[in-house]
């Protein structure tokens, strides 16, 4: 076993530029080496080592463009006609922007269309509409797997009772800003809620 190199030792076509004195020594990492004559797909290595592999998640629209094409492999219509109204909603929406959405941006968009749908649930239940209100059900559940995790009633609860802490002791005249502070609490920490369940949390907490 080599235990011991001297200066510009030649060893497999790399010139130690310092001495090995044992064997951790030899791990290329504390060697401090440069190469001599070696071979172009070792020089190649060595590059591929050094640069660091960056893989990126994909965008928004990328996942659900590539969720369109699974749902048209397994035919699930209900599916593919949600996906496509929401990559139109997104495509739609850059146009008017002439630039890419963002993520915060890309979600606002979705929060609208369950907004939209949780809308004509209640109005087509109201109607007598059963089949149609479950389908925008099925519509909301299948959107909503593309927004951040929902918060709990208990969280929401919760949440309230801890913006209304820290503001002392907001009356009922200032619902809207405990409202902006509890909405900002949860944005912050990327949990969505839903609007009118953190009214109805703030009035019940605030005696209104």
């Amino acid at each position: 076993m080599v235990t011991s190199l001297s200066r510009n030792a030649f060893l497999g076509g790399w010139i130690l530029e310092k001495p090995i004195i044992n064997h951790e020594d030899t791990r290329l990492s504390q060697c401090n080496l440069r190469v001599a004559s070696c071979p172009p797909w070792l020089k190649l290595l060595r590059c591929l080592c050094a640069v660091p592999v960056i893989i990126l998640a994909m965008t928004l629209t990328e996942q659900i463009q590539k969720d369109i094409t699974d749902a048209m492999r397994a035919r699930d219509e209900l599916r593919l006609s949600t996906l496509r109204m929401v990559k139109s909603a997104l495509k739609n929406r850059e146009i008017e922007k002439m630039a890419p959405l963002d993520e915060k941006e890309s979600q606002q968009i979705l929060s609208t269309l369950i907004k939209q749908r949780k809308e004509s649930v209640e109005q087509f239940t109201k109607g007598g509409r059963q089949e149609l209100a479950d389908k925008e059900t099925a519509e909301i559940a299948i959107i909503e797997a593309y927004m951040p995790k929902a918060a709990s009633e208990e969280q929401i609860v919760a949440g309230v009772k801890a913006v209304i802490a820290e503001m002392g002791s907001p009356t009922i005249k200032e619902m809207g800003a405990v409202m902006k502070n509890v909405m900002a609490r949860f944005s912050g920490a990327g949990i969505r809620v839903d609007g009118k369940q953190v009214s109805e949390a703030v009035k019940k907490e605030l005696g209104g």
